[in-house]
């Protein structure tokens, strides 16, 4: 568990990870040389595992989200880290447009991709070549036949919350105020 300083200061570096050191001090009202400390450790522990920013997807020629998930057939854990080999193989063959492939359960399913497209004839081939994939080296993990896909227009302007980090950063230091109290 993080101590109440660590949470504020990924918080602050979620919100703005461009921030000097001695900024981010001067937020937290604690020292430099505390908070340059501080960020070695939890780079260290891997709890921050990446500074990075978000981008506008839109202006980058991507029009489309995608959140696709999958069924898999029954697998032992060995066949799973099998499937995963094989996705990473095929990754490295053709670098693909994805965000994350993670597995997971709900909705009936164990596996979900999120991905950007041109558009939908771009999205379209991506598809037909996941299930080749699937039909090729995974066909003995994956239930082609359950593949759904939920598609996001990154254009269309009345979306209730775009993905942001500072959002998130905000839900932590709420949560922690609320614990204080």
């Amino acid at each position: 568990m993080l101590k109440d300083v660590e949470l504020k200061l990924v918080s602050e570096l979620m919100k703005d990870s461009r921030r000097s050191d001695r900024e981010l001090a001067k937020v937290l009202g604690i020292s430099q040389p505390t908070v340059s400390r501080a960020i070695s450790r939890l780079e260290k522990e891997g709890v921050i595992r990446e500074y990075t920013m978000i981008p506008d997807f839109c202006k980058l020629g991507f029009n489309l989200m995608a959140v696709i998930m999958f069924k898999l057939k029954s697998i032992s854990p060995e066949e799973l880290q099998e499937l995963h080999r094989a996705a990473r193989e095929l990754d490295k063959q053709e670098r693909r447009p994805y965000l994350l492939v993670m597995d997971g359960m709900g909705m009936g399913k164990e596996l979900v991709i999120i991905s950007f497209h041109r558009d939908y004839g771009d999205y379209d081939t991506y598809m037909r070549d996941v299930k080749e994939a699937a039909n090729s080296k995974m066909v003995a993990y994956v239930n082609v036949d359950d593949i759904e896909g939920f598609l996001i227009d990154l254009n269309y302007k009345n979306h209730y919350q775009t993905m942001t980090f500072s959002r998130m950063a905000a839900n932590l230091q709420t949560k922690e105020s609320k614990k204080k109290e």
